[in-house]
């Protein structure tokens, strides 16, 4: 019972923004400022998948990581696709762990 009311909320606090919003019309500078939030998250995301953290010490680079990211980069500047990137990246980290880089 715990369980289903838990999943409940979860899924009625991610739901009902978007019901709301949907009848309201934002203004032009929310709408603007809120196009941001995907790339800043994305970003993050990026940021922190090549960096190890070492208590004590600078965070260090995730050379696998690294070494995946270039590919993906290249084809995100070319195709602009979401897509495109995700399965670059995919396949440049399968490569890499395949020749032992990782």
């Amino acid at each position: 019972m715990t369980i289903i009311l838990c999943g409940l909320v979860t899924w009625l606090i991610r739901v009902i923004p978007f019901a709301l919003v949907k009848n309201f019309k934002l203004p032009g500078w929310l709408t603007h400022f809120l196009s941001f939030v995907p790339v800043a998250i994305l970003s993050a995301i990026f940021v922190e998948s090549l960096l190890v953290q070492k208590t004590g010490h600078f965070p260090g680079l995730n050379f696998p990581n690294f070494l995946a990211s270039i590919p993906a980069i290249i084809t995100a500047v070319i195709s602009k696709s979401l897509l495109a990137v995700v399965v670059v990246g995919v396949i440049a980290m399968a490569a890499i762990r395949f020749l032992g880089w990782a």
